[in-house]
Parts: C-alpha cells; structure tokens; sequence
C-alpha cells in the first residue's frame, strides 16, 4: 500500500505540528467572511518596584472575573539554573490532578516527552528528547490548553529571572500567541532580560513593549492617604513622592513605616521621611531585619537562599530551628512584611528577597546553599532540586556532591536540558570527582554537549579518551560517541583514524567488529579516501560471512548494501544485502548508533527503483524520531529525504511539501548545518523539475548553497544538484567544471552508479554545444554504467541524455528506448521527460501522428506529476504539430483500477497478460508501467508491493 500523502503526517505551511491552522488567516471569520487574529501578547518592561507584579495581578483578577481561564509563573532570582521551572508553574496545576492513565490519554504521543519536563512522570528508557522537540511538546499542549480552556490568558511575572529553557520555549511560542484565542502577558526588568526572551523586546516584530512610568506626585499623595489616611497634608505627601521618587514599592513600605511610627503625616513630620525610606531597603532593611532577633534571620536568610514556594519545614531545617520557632520567626517576618504566607512561605516582593540575599555574609551563603542541597535531599525533592544548591558552593572534592550533580545532570538530560545538564557536570569536574570517575564525568559532559556544541564536545570526549580508563565499555562508549560527533562536524578523516586505531588495541571481538563497521560508514563518507576499492573488497568480504545475528552485524551487511549500490553492482546484490540487514530490524532512534545505516538502507531500495519499499522504511523511522521527540536536525532529514523519494517517483509537489518542511525544521537547528545542507540542494532539485529556475536560484543564494562542499560524498551529492542548478541558468562553462570535479573525486573511488550521481548525464549537456563527440562519448559511458547497475529507472535517463547530445536519426531511437525502459519503472517524472522528447523527436522528423500520441500522454504525466515548466514544453509541442491540448483529467489514487491490478497478478504469476485481458502488448505496458508508478516499485518488486496491499499472488521465484 502506499504511503500517505503529505497532509496526513507532514506539517504544512499554515498548520502546526498537531495539524491545527496557524498564521494570519487561522482565526474565526470575522466581517464579511474575513479572518482575524484571536489573541495577542502584552510585554511590559520596566525598572524595579513600579507596579509590574501588582499590573499582572489586576490582570489575572480581571481575566478571571471574564471567564476566562489563567496560567500564572513567575521567575525567580535563585531559580533560574532550574530548567523548566516557569513551564511547570505554568502547566503543571492543569495537567497534575489526572491519573496516569487520563495524562496519558490527554498527552497522546507526547506523554514521554512533555511529561519529565514538566514533573508529571519519569523518563523512560531510550533517548532523551531533542531540545526542539520538546518544544514542540510544550507547544503542543499550550496551544490545546487555549483551544480547550479559550479564552486562556497566560501571565509571566519577572521574565528576566525564567530559567532559559522555559523562557526560550515562551519567546519562540509567543507569535502563535496572536492566532489563537489566548493573551500572553509578559512583564520584566528590560536591563536584566536574556537574549532568550528577545521576542518581548519587540525588536523582531517591531511591536515595543508597554513601559510603566513612574507614579505622579498626585498619584503618590493618593496611595499614601490610604494607608496612613486622608489627613496626610499635602507637604507630607509631596515629600513621600521626592525620597521614592514616584516609586509605588517604595512609596508604599514608606507609608507602612509611617503607620508604625505613629508618624504624623503633617509637615513637620516630613523631614523623618528619608530616614525611614532608607530603613525600608538596602543595608536599613539589614537592620531592621537584625533587630527581629538571631534565629528570625536565619529563617529569612533559609528563605532568601531557598527562592519561592518556600516550604516552612525546609526552611527551617536549612535554618536549623525546629517547628515552633519556624512559625514564630516566621510570624515576626510577616509583621515586618518581609515575607508573606503560611503553608507556603514567599518574600513580599523580589526586591525585599533579593536585598536579604545579598545581604548573607559570602561564606555564609555558600555554606547555606550547601546545607540546602543536603536538606532537599533528606527531604526526598532529589538531586535535580538539590544540584542548583550545589552550583553555589565551593569545590571541595566531596564525591557526594559530585554523585549528586551527575544524578541530577542525567535527570536533566532525560527531560530534554542538555543546557542544565552541561552546567552541573562542569560544576562535577570542578569538584573534581575521582580519578576513577573522571573519565565517565567527562564523557557524561561531551554527551550533555552533543547536540549544541560540537566542537566542546570534542574536546571533552578527546580528555575522557587521555584518562586512564578501566571499564572497556565506557572506553568504547567515549570511541564510539567521538568517532560520531567527528563525523557530523565534517572532520571524517580523524573519525577513521580513532576507529582503526581503537579497533586495533580492543581485545572484545564484538567491540571491534562495530569499530570496523563504524570506520566502514565513514570511510564511505568520505571524499579523499585513499584506496575505496581496497575497503569495498575488505566489507564485501566480511558482510557475505557474517548471518545478521545482531545489530552490529546487520550495519555492516546495510553498508555492504550502500557499497553496491555506489560501485553500480547489479540492483539485485545491492536490494538483497539491503533485505539481509532489515531481518532483524534496524532502530532509526538508537541514541549509541546514529540513523546513517538504516537511511542508506532504505536508500538503496530506491535507487533500485523500489521507491515504495524506500517510504515505507523512511515513513517507519520518521514516526520513530517524532516519538522519540527528534524534531531537529533528524526530522529534518527525514522529510527532506522523504521529499527526494517522491521526487524521484515524480511526485513533485507532494516533495516540495516535504523538503519545505524539513528546510524549516532545519532551519529552527541552525544556518549551515547538514540538515539545511540536504534540505537546499533537494528542493533546488525539485524546484528545476517544476520548472522554476528563478526560485531555486533564489533559494540556493539565500542559504549559500555552493562553494565550498562539504568534505563528505553526500546523497545525492551536492556539488552535482550545484552544477544542474548552473546549467538551468545557462553558465554551462561553470557547470561542466563542476561536474568534470565530481567525476575527479568519485571515478577513483569506483563510484560509478548513475542512479545515485547522474554528474556524467548533466556533464554531457554541457558538453554538446562546444565538443558534441565527446558529450556523446560521456554520456554512452553513463548508459554502460546504467546497464550494469541494472535500474530501469536509470538506463532509461541514461538513454534520453544520449538522445538529446546524439542528434540526428539516432535520436528516435535512443528516445524510444528510453521510453520503453522508464515504462518498466515507477519513474513518473522521468517518463514523462522521454515521452515528451520522443513526440517532439517525432515531430521534427514529420511524423505528426505518431508524436501526438507521445506528447499528449508527455503533458498528462506532466500534469500528474506537477513538472509545470514540461507541461509548457509539451503544450508548445503540441501547438507546434498543429494540434490542441486536451482537457487532462489527474490519477489522483494510488488505487489500482481492476485492469491494472489484473495485468499485475498475471505478470507476477508468469502468464500472458495480453491474452488473458484481451489487449495488445503496447496496452499492457500501459497498464504495467501505471502499477509500477502507483506502487513504487519496478517488476522485480511487483510480487512483494503486490503482498503490501494485501493481495496474496504467488511469485514463481519465491517456493510454495
């Protein structure tokens, strides 16, 4: 059965990852059928003390008093190194009264990957999320949260102190806000705000932040008389505003003060004013908090160090009091109006905690953050809690501390914060950990790196490989992660080097046959490999030994597999090494193992021109990435090469929806990477094919598609899709140098198949106009190449290009080879190709007829397949024949009709077609070459894609 189009897993231009619309048109119509925007963002950016907290609080009050439903957090200062801190304030109350079973049913998909982020449940085994993808998660269920509880109003007080985690996730999401029924409310210190939280500046989308001014001295004179009451003259009140400075905090603990005092709020008061506003912050508030007694400042300083959502029971154990001593500092802090609440402990105002804080001699708050973490500990809130505590104290070689941040780094790794997980294992190394946990601390760092910054990565797992290593599997494990983070910052050379030497000293024969099998993968990555054919003869010679018996077996015979299909040899070797490797299954998501191997896998099957087997595979390892929560650089691939499968069967606009959705997933990871690398060059591809040479361009400038390539053989090789973009745009000069390089670095390497890089193909188009003897010299080469790969798909291009550089009478017939090969594959936009230069070929020759037939089933397939610029082609054939172009009607189905699927089973069976369905032999290929198309596969295919619909045809060759 085919795969499903696009729009049934693939996210479109205008939906988000659930399928929902997004974008400016997404929102219910309004006057006269015409959408608009929903929902909309509040940024509110001001210095400390002027209002923001007591602001949103008036929202929320108002939001609620309309229905509407709100999600509040707020940052903290001693918070900030908790990843996922504001996103759980957020979506944690909404989510956690549900039992397992309902989050489950609630989360879908995205149970495993949201849920340790956010506190709901444990990581499970496997690899840990991406960063992306778990925004996407969050994404996810904010956006249904809005939908579900509309209108939502999301509220997010002291944005400056989020954890980067949440506050990046928010400032991504934040535009979606405006299409969706939901107001975000956002409000921070402008001088104090991450470059994470950018899109709350307005310096993006141009909309600045509201700004909040300082009080008027009428409005202080107001604030005032409520408090101390409506006596206050005005002298008083003008004073009150001069020392706060129309500060409303400020203002306020002034006239709290007053009331105190039993101050009157004349003018002959006025001149204790400054005296008192200096008591209420700084080192006046210090004192004032000494006078409240010895064990009430060590509560408030337990307090200052613990952040918010203080529990009185840890406060206190931090603070060393017991319960009846907590509750009376506890009491004494609240008539000072320090701190707030009962169950739950918080300061007054941020400025009041972050002046105590500061106010904690140095060592003392080291060692306060120490006895936090081991009172988090003892209080079973676990090392994630504690780690952040620990980031504050000294390094002391304590291996608890140590134990306590790799826990908590891999707790922080398994909910998708690499970020979080780095800082704890940097802070381990400082302790430093044992010699005998060095290495592993070390290893834990590269891996937490891995996927944002390569180059630290590498350093870090070049120092775990210099330390003296006692467990060979943690050894391997720092060759293996290495050897692969070498590979993907294009340094394959020293990735080779490290396997074969490694391989070399290892005593396990199981660990060195991955070793081989690694250095096998990107050695054949490589461009300047030194003796290719030498390595081809050493894998062909292990793979056809080994029974597939593990995972490692099986990579080595998907390599063997890739390695035919690049040397040319027959499509059959290469289709049934490929079968050998998926007997026992190939994981695209094994975090140890990268998807390199079951990518060239499923590859091989569709150079082999088994397109459908290739989507199914592809389709298989998609899912698995999207489960996995890989929604980066590995979901990029996966729909780029999506795209190139459906490109290759000539399915041109379902591959430009999927290339256009791996190029934006690639370009959320970052510019110049290899997944925005591959996703370029197949939609420039793509775009020539649908004739629009003027996008591609655009397209390959805007991304600097060219110069200089990659050091790796890429698939399909870039420096090719390069030179046909080239040729399009007529520097044929420039083109042919280009191709003439790629046939320099492959044709030593023995890399021969056409079917893979057709370099020889373009090259003899760019020969023709100035040596058309050896264009044609070229491009018979590449039919030989084609005829011994065996590909029907690629004879039949091989046999056009030579058409098109012969000329003369060989012309007919080179095209109706052509033809009668691409008919035999499930090629349509290749068919289509020859069809259409075959009815022009005829008509220059005067035979009028004949090329009609050719050219109006050309434009159909054209048509079909979305080659807008070749239907142009054919129609001007057509007109040029003196002939009109029909009105064409598209397949539309991959459903056979009853004749196509007869003319199947009666091929696969070995009987007459013809006779049996009472048609000539030209109808019948007819029939076959559409079953081919719609099924994905060429005849030595048919039996099993015939199987995947559910039709069980015997195959002559398989026994009963």
């Amino acid at each position: 059965m085919a795969p499903a189009a696009p729009d049934a897993g693939t996210p479109r231009e205008g939906q988000d990852a659930s399928g929902q619309p997004v974008g400016p048109d997404a929102g219910p119509p309004g006057p006269r059928g015409i959408r608009t925007p929903r929902g909309g963002i509040l940024a509110y950016a001001a210095p400390a003390g002027l209002g923001k907290t007591t602001l949103l609080a008036e929202i929320r009050r108002r939001a609620a008093g309309k229905g509407c439903a709100v999600l509040s957090a707020r940052g903290g200062d001693q918070e900030q190194q908790v990843a996922f801190h504001v996103a759980r304030q957020l979506l944690q109350p909404q989510l956690a009264a549900s039992s397992d079973t309902e989050l489950r049913t609630q989360l879908g998909s995205w149970y495993d990957i949201v849920g340790p982020a956010l506190g709901l449940c444990t990581a499970g085994e496997g690899a840990p999320p991406d960063p992306q993808g778990l925004r996407d998660g969050l994404d996810w269920v904010l956006t249904h949260l809005a939908v579900r509880r509309a209108p939502l109003v999301v509220v997010l007080d002291d944005a400056h102190w989020a954890d980067p985690e949440s506050l990046g996730w928010l400032s991504a999401f934040a535009p979606r806000a405006e299409e969706l029924p939901m107001l975000l409310v956002v409000a921070y210190r402008p001088d104090e705000l991450p470059d994470t939280g950018e899109e709350f500046t307005g310096r993006r989308s141009g909309q600045r932040p509201l700004g909040l001014e300082p009080l008027t001295s009428s409005a202080i004179a107001r604030l005032v008389r409520d408090r101390v009451g409506a006596h206050a003259d005005d002298t008083f009140c003008r004073e009150c505003w001069a020392v706060t400075s129309g500060n409303p905090f400020e203002a306020v603990e002034l006239a709290a003060k007053v009331r105190d005092r039993g101050l009157e709020p004349t003018a002959e008061g006025a001149h204790e004013l400054r005296d008192l506003a200096a008591a209420a912050k700084g080192s006046g508030l210090a004192a004032r908090l000494e006078r409240l007694g010895t064990a009430t400042v060590r509560l408030a300083w337990a307090c200052a160090v613990l952040g918010t959502e203080i529990s009185p029971q840890l406060a206190g154990a931090v603070a060393g009091l017991g319960g009846e001593a907590v509750a009376d500092c506890a009491e004494r802090l609240r008539d000072a109006r320090i701190l707030a609440g009962t169950e739950t402990l918080e300061f007054v105002h941020p400025l009041i905690a972050t002046a105590v804080y500061k106010a904690i001699p140095a060592a003392t708050r080291v060692a306060l953050h120490g006895q936090a973490a081991w009172c988090v500990i003892d209080a079973g809130l676990g090392a994630g809690a504690a780690a952040r505590h620990l980031l504050e104290t000294h390094p002391e070689g304590d291996p608890w501390v140590v134990e306590q941040l790799r826990a908590a780094a891999h707790e922080n790794l398994r909910a998708g914060a690499p970020d979080a997980a780095r800082r704890f294992l940097a802070r381990a190394l400082r302790e430093p950990p044992a010699d005998d946990d060095r290495a592993a601390v070390l290893f834990e760092l590269g891996s937490a790196s891995l996927l944002t910054e390569p180059a630290t990565t590498v350093n870090h797992l070049r120092a775990a490989l210099a330390e003296p290593v006692s467990d060979p599997a943690l050894r391997h494990g720092i060759v293996y992660r290495l050897s692969q983070v070498l590979a993907h910052s294009d340094r394959l050379v020293e990735a080779s080097e490290l396997l074969g030497r490694e391989s070399r000293l290892t005593t396990d024969a199981r660990s060195r046959l991955r070793m081989q099998a690694e250095k096998f993968m990107w050695d054949a990555f490589r461009a300047d490999e030194p003796d290719s054919p030498a390595r081809s003869r050493r894998l062909s010679r292990l793979a056809d030994r080994l029974t597939g018996r593990d995972l490692t077996e099986r990579y080595v015979i998907g390599l063997r597999a890739w390695d035919a299909t690049l040397r040319a040899e027959p499509s059959a070797v290469a289709v049934g090494h490929a079968e050998r490797a998926l007997e026992g299954g190939l994981s695209w998501a094994d975090e140890s193992r990268g998807f390199e191997v079951p990518v060239l896998v499923a590859l091989t099957f569709l150079y082999a021109d088994r397109p459908g087997r290739a989507e199914e595979l592809f389709a298989a390892g998609t899912a698995e990435f999207e489960r996995q929560g890989w929604r980066g650089a590995h979901l990029s691939f996966a729909y780029t090469l999506l795209g190139y499968i459906r490109y290759r069967r000539g399915r041109l606009v379902e591959a430009e929806d999927f290339v256009r959705a791996g190029l934006r997933l690639a370009e959320r990871v970052g510019p110049r990477t290899p997944a925005q690398w591959y996703a370029v060059g197949v939609m420039v591809e793509v775009l020539l094919a649908r004739g629009r040479v003027e996008e591609a361009d655009r397209i390959a400038r805007t991304h600097d598609f060219g110069e200089p390539f990659p050091a790796a053989v890429t698939f399909p090789d870039s420096q090719t899709v390069y030179a046909e973009l080239l040729l399009a745009r007529g520097h044929v000069e420039e083109a042919a140098a280009e191709l003439a390089a790629v046939g320099r670095r492959l044709d030593p390497r023995g890399m021969r198949n056409p079917a893979w890089c057709p370099w020889q193909l373009h090259l003899a188009l760019a020969e023709v106009r100035e040596t058309p003897e050896r264009a044609r010299e070229t491009a018979l080469e590449a039919v030989a190449r084609a005829r011994q790969y065996g590909a029907p798909s690629a004879i039949g291009q091989a046999l056009r290009v030579t058409a098109e550089v012969a000329g003369g009478d060989e012309r007919v017939k080179l095209l109706e080879e052509s033809v009668d090969w691409l008919e035999r594959s499930p090629a349509a936009y290749e068919l289509a190709r020859s069809l259409v230069a075959l009815g022009a070929a005829l008509r220059r020759t005067g035979r009028t007829d004949e090329a009609a037939e050719y050219l109006y089933r050309g434009l159909e397939a054209a048509q079909t397949c979305g080659a807008d610029g070749l239907g142009e082609e054919a129609r001007a054939e057509l007109t040029a024949a003196g002939l009109r172009p029909r009105t064409l009607h598209s397949a539309g189905t991959d459903t056979l009709t009853a004749r196509e699927l007869a003319a199947a089973e009666l091929t696969v069976r070995g009987e007459d077609a013809a006779a049996a369905l009472e048609a000539d032999a030209a109808a019948v290929t007819q029939l076959l070459s559409a079953v081919y198309r719609k099924l994905g596969t060429d005849r030595s295919g048919l039996a099993q894609a015939l199987r995947k619909t559910g039709r069980e045809t015997p195959d002559p060759g398989r026994p009963a």
